[in-house]
């Protein structure tokens, strides 16, 4: 079983940075990707970005492209989600999830597995 806990969430000001970091604990090996996901109030949850646990093939929601980018450090188990030039609408709470599925990328039921969430929130 694979558990998952993230952190690095936190108040920031609009254009500032945070980096949300996802270690991932247990039985790994069987992890295909790892995605981030966000979900305001009121709001479904929503895709952000994906990587491939073996290959670190990437893919990010075009909301976020060219602000936010992820990466993956196998030998802590750990991924990240570096987010740069914050906006008010990034506010949300930030979850971590797996996926043992090769097809994963951006839909939530693709997901096995999720963390307890992190929030950021964007002040303006």
């Amino acid at each position: 079983q694979v558990q998952l806990v993230e952190s690095g969430g936190g108040l920031v000001q609009a254009g500032g940075s945070l980096r949300l970091s996802c270690a991932a604990s247990g039985r790994t090996f069987s992890t295909y990707a790892l995605g981030w996901f966000r979900q305001a109030p009121g709001k479904e949850r929503e895709f952000v970005a994906v990587i491939t646990w073996r290959g670190g093939s990437t893919y990010l929601a075009d909301a976020v492209k060219g602000r936010f980018a992820i990466s993956r450090d196998n030998a802590k188990n750990t991924v990240y989600l570096q987010m740069n030039s914050l906006k008010p609408e990034d506010t949300a709470v930030y979850y971590c999830a797996s996926s043992t599925k090769w097809f994963a990328r951006t839909n939530v039921d693709d997901y096995d597995l999720w963390g307890q969430g992190t929030q950021v929130t964007v002040s303006s």
